[in-house]
């Protein structure tokens, strides 16, 4: 979590207001973690979840590839030395002008979930190879992703048969198992699933050659959380089952679990108070919260571990809000957090496990707070 090159910064640099610091030692320690853990499957890193310059540059250099959500994306990662042979388009929802700009950009590899889709890649976007994102449950996940991205696996069979039919290279299958995913044999039922959609358009003559596995494996919040080699010990036994001998090549889209644990916020106590004198919990206010990029706290799905000088006093729980004049930046209420008694205006805090979703879901300026500022060392 906080390592001693991070705690060592902050000693030494005492930036004030709320921070992100991100170690890229550990950024590196996890990508070779995932390279060991799944040595067959090609790596993308997905940039959404953290896009900083020098986080996209080491993992180029690394040899890491990169799923993008965005041409913005695209052209980060081109900047930070990737190629374009390297890079998804793996959102669903696009312009049709983006997909002709990453397409002019050299990107020649695109997802879809529909024949709509389908058809504006094939305009924008000639003889690309696409994959069709199939729907799964996302159960174990604690952070599940919705019906928004994807298609049953019926539908996915028309979806390919149609980008074969109008000149776009049907490649492969991909599906998402839900962010935060600590359930080993969460992927079995989904390559299930990819297995009958290759089987199924093989009879048509259409050879599918791509299994894209997606994202979903966890960083450690409060909870242990299995190794990469535990999941990819799970996923190679159900690519065997559903695949047999004939296993396609695989990819996937380590975000979170890239660089999750490398980042800690640090923030500030800025008010602690009772609702009244019978009041049961404190209310303790930080200078960070969900519009400041603590966002994944929502319905208290994300609990991260929360660091204080004063751990080793007393604790009881408290709720935990954010600075805004907005009464949804409440971060845990339902579930009250503990933490020490003594805990007081002015005191510092960490809160570890952040590298992953937290300055890109900041607010630019609500409340005039500025954006989260983040440092990569």
């Amino acid at each position: 979590m906080a390592t001693q090159r991070i705690l060592d910064f902050l000693a030494d640099r005492r930036p004030d207001g709320p921070c992100l610091v991100v170690d890229l030692d550990v950024v590196e320690s996890n990508f070779n973690a995932f390279r060991r853990a799944l040595p067959d499957s090609a790596i993308y890193y997905a940039v959404k979840a953290n896009p900083a310059p020098e986080i996209l540059s080491l993992l180029a250099r690394l040899g890491s590839n990169f799923d993008c959500a965005s041409v913005a994306e695209v052209e980060m990662a081109l900047a930070a030395g990737a190629t374009p042979a390297r890079i998804s388009y793996g959102n669903t929802i696009k312009k049709e002008r983006d997909i002709a700009r990453a397409s002019q950009l050299g990107v020649s590899l695109f997802a879809v979930d529909c024949v709509e889709e389908v058809e504006k890649i094939a305009r924008s976007a000639p003889g690309a190879r696409v994959f069709c994102r199939v729907l799964t449950d996302g159960a174990g996940a604690e952070w599940p992703l919705s019906r928004k991205f994807g298609c049953v696996p019926e539908m996915a069979i028309d979806v390919l048969e149609t980008a074969h039919a109008l000149g776009l290279k049907a490649t492969g299958i991909s599906f998402h198992v839900g962010s935060q995913q600590t359930n080993t044999e969460a992927w079995d039922q989904a390559l299930a699933d990819a297995g009958r959609v290759f089987r199924a358009l093989s009879e048509k003559g259409i050879v599918l050659t791509l299994v894209n596995l997606g994202g979903g494996f966890p960083t450690r919040y409060l909870k242990d959380v299995p190794t990469a080699e535990a999941y990819g010990r799970s996923i190679f036994d159900a690519l065997r089952r559903h695949f047999g001998n004939c296993i396609p090549e695989t990819i996937i889209e380590p975000g979170r679990g890239m660089v999750g644990d490398a980042g800690v916020i640090k923030a500030e106590v800025v008010l602690v108070s009772k609702k009244s004198v019978s009041d049961e919990n404190r209310w303790v206010y930080l200078d960070i919260g969900k519009f400041g990029g603590l966002a994944e706290t929502m319905d208290e799905a994300i609990r991260y571990p929360i660091v204080t000088g004063r751990d080793h006093e007393e604790k009881q729980p408290c709720v935990l809000a954010g600075p805004t004049c907005d009464s949804a930046d409440v971060m845990y209420e339902k579930t009250p957090y503990p933490l020490p008694i003594s805990l007081t205006v002015g005191d510092e805090i960490l809160i570890e496990g952040t590298g992953a979703y937290t300055t890109t879901y900041a607010s630019v300026a609500f409340n005039g707070f500025e954006p989260l500022r983040s440092y990569v060392i």
